[in-house]
């Protein structure tokens, strides 16, 4: 048992402080910079709105599905399917949460080459889409619903209040038990997996990328989450190529993405949407296993702390781990309370829909707006740890279905 413990904090001391930080300009991105400035530059096709889009997408923290209904709404404010695209490929695949916690555990060349592997892809998959775009080989999608940005909070007071409990609470809501669960399965993979388990298939790492893409492209893994798994997974003998594929991969879609992406960008840019990501994980992950040197420079970046397991006793460390978990269990009790506040107040005229591909805060409160929007709707109650939306009003159930779709999700019956 204490080799469990051991080995799990020790990961989360060398993490801490790094998350704690990039939550903190979370924060400070979503309180202080207007939301609607990403829809301004994004209406071309070309280089310039595809790259605009990705370097906008890269720094934000949001999950292969808090990232869908930004997509969605920048598509529906005037952003081309080529930039929506470039953002939605980029902005899942790092944050500056992740990059923070990617040189916690990996290392510098890895929290370096996480932003320009997203960067790369995101670029060819927009400029792929915009090519067809042009030519109008993309075919019609649903394009009419009305969207609008949330307005920062003003005063700055309200600015800084904000920062803190998006960063500390609403964030901790979203990835928490994520990052909890790739913090365990990384434990058990450092405790369990024999040492020489990935090094017997060492010779075909392209094999093992391909094996990784199959896996990880349909699982939900958040940028944060899949960092301590990839690590764990190199101690055991796997190449940084084949950790790189993980990181790239895993994030950056999932199977209620693609349906999402299918519904608001049509068939043929969900297609390009796929083969960018894969292609460029295995592109990516090629280079670093077959680039001479490369492949030893990742394995040496590797941090002292990850590759000996010894135990952290910093008092500043320490602090953090206790800071990061305490704010974890305060978000989560608080979203589970709430959830079970819900069913208690649940009244006779409230209708109950379900919807599929809520993941995350950024959904939860898409959802919410969105509904509360339709006239006739009194009260929109949204459920996460459920997934079901509570819609009390004078109001065809049709249309509260249209609207579910139209923000990107899907309603089951």
């Amino acid at each position: 048992m204490m080799d469990y413990v051991n080995a799990f904090v020790s990961m989360l001391n060398g993490m801490s402080p790094y998350l704690l930080l990039g939550f903190f300009i979370a924060g400070l991105l979503h309180a202080f910079v207007p939301s609607a400035i990403y829809s301004r530059y994004l209406a071309g096709t070309g280089l310039r709105s595809v790259l605009t889009a990705a370097a906008f997408g890269i720094p934000l923290p949001l999950c292969s599905c808090g990232v869908l209904p930004t997509a969605v709404a920048l598509r529906r404010s005037g952003a081309s399917r080529a930039a929506s695209t470039s953002f939605l490929i980029a902005t899942p695949q790092t944050g500056v949460d992740s990059i923070a916690a990617t040189y916690s555990m990996m290392g510098l060349p890895f929290a370096i080459l996480r932003p320009v592997a997203a960067l790369v892809t995101s670029l060819l998959g927009g400029l792929a889409v915009g090519h067809w775009e042009r030519k109008g080989a993309l075919g019609d999608v649903k394009n009419d619903a009305n969207y609008e940005f949330s307005e920062l909070p003003k005063g700055l007071w309200n600015k800084v209040v904000e920062t803190f409990k998006y960063g500390f609470f609403d964030m901790m809501q979203s990835i928490g038990r994520w990052l909890l669960l790739g913090l365990v399965i990384a434990t058990l993979i450092t405790v369990l997996l024999p040492d020489d388990f990935f090094s017997t298939y060492a010779r075909w790492p392209l094999l093992n990328m391909f094996i990784i893409v199959l896996v990880a492209v349909p699982m939900y893994v958040c940028a944060t989450g899949s960092i301590p798994i990839a690590a764990a997974l190199m101690l055991k003998g796997m190449s940084p190529g084949c950790a790189l594929v993980l990181l790239m991969a895993g994030p950056a879609a999932n199977v209620a993405s693609m349906f999402v992406v299918n519904n608001a960008f049509g068939r043929k840019a969900t297609i390009v949407y796929l083969l960018s990501i894969i292609g460029g994980a295995i592109g990516f992950g090629v280079l670093v296993d077959y680039w001479p040197g490369l492949r030893e420079l990742f394995v040496n970046a590797l941090p002292t702390h990850v590759m000996h397991h010894h135990m952290h006793v910093s008092w500043f460390n320490t602090l953090c781990s206790i800071a990061l978990i305490g704010m974890i269990v305060v978000a989560l009790g608080a979203k589970y309370w709430k959830s079970y506040q819900i069913k208690r107040n649940k009244t006779v005229a409230m209708k109950e829909f379900k919807v599929k591909g809520m993941m995350c805060a950024h959904c939860k409160a898409n959802v919410e707006k969105g509904l509360a929007a339709l006239p006739g709707v009194e009260k929109v109650t949204v459920d996460l740890a459920k997934g079901t939306a509570l819609v009390e009003g004078s109001i065809p159930d049709q249309l509260i279905i249209d609207c579910i779709e139209d923000l990107g999700y899907q309603y089951e019956p």
